[in-house]
């Protein structure tokens, strides 16, 4: 199946879809559904989950800068790419495009492999000027990018939302979101409303108490696997 920009956003809770999800569909279209198998509703609905966490429900195409704490230390940050000097590479290679790619060593990488994924394409220098990352194609392309470098299929195949968060964050932060996104993505996928887990649990011969627990969320994966998804 393939997504809208229109569902996307409500599935986000938007009133209006925006530049940032027509970007994320367009990714889709050019290379997640054919090359990274997206057009599977399990993992669709995991890609638009930690997307539209990690942007901030589409609102961000790059990362607010404070700067904090941890922003400072992205300066000197050499497992990034960056160099050990405070020369402002925190700065200028902070998190962009709806996965933010964040340091110079990621950029590089977005870059080769927007290259080689697009050889009749004329890609910008990423490096020189990241901010041509936020611009379309690119811009879409760019949590496609780090889906494939990390293999998160195989954990949106395994309905396992916790590591695949961890593949991405790094840790656990923002978990409670990411698994409401889910929820709200799979629920919506399989023909109902973003709120609708009663009417879900009811269908699906589980306890209809409302909370979307693990019981549920094993049930919504294996039915998004099984095909059960709308037509869009």
């Amino acid at each position: 199946m393939k997504i809208t920009a229109e569902i996307i956003a409500e599935i986000v809770g938007a009133r209006f879809a925006t530049d940032n999800m027509r970007s994320i569909v367009e990714g889709l279209e050019a290379y997640g559904y054919e090359r990274l198998g997206l057009d599977q509703p399990h993992r669709l609905a995991a890609y638009i989950a930690q997307t539209a966490h990690e942007s901030g429900r589409y609102r961000y195409d790059r990362e607010i800068w404070g700067p904090t704490r941890a922003q400072a230390r992205y300066d000197t940050r050499t497992d990034l790419g960056n160099t050990l000097e405070r020369d402002g590479d925190g700065f200028k290679y902070r998190g962009r495009t709806g996965i933010q790619i964040t340091g110079k060593r990621n950029t590089m990488r977005f870059w080769h492999w927007c290259k080689q994924r697009f050889p009749n394409r004329l890609v910008p220098n990423f490096v020189e000027n990241p901010d041509a990352m936020n611009t379309d194609p690119w811009e879409g392309l760019g949590p496609l990018w780090y889906w494939e470098e990390n293999d998160l299929n195989k954990w949106s195949d395994r309905g396992d939302m916790e590591t695949l968060t961890k593949r991405i964050n790094g840790g656990l932060n923002g978990y409670a979101d990411r698994l409401s996104l889910y929820i709200r993505a799979a629920l919506v996928l399989l023909g109902y409303g973003p709120k609708d887990v009663l009417l879900f649990q009811q269908h699906a011969g589980l306890v209809v108490d409302g909370d979307a627990g693990p019981l549920t969320r094993a049930a919504l994966h294996e039915w998004l696997s099984d095909g059960e998804a709308m037509a869009a």
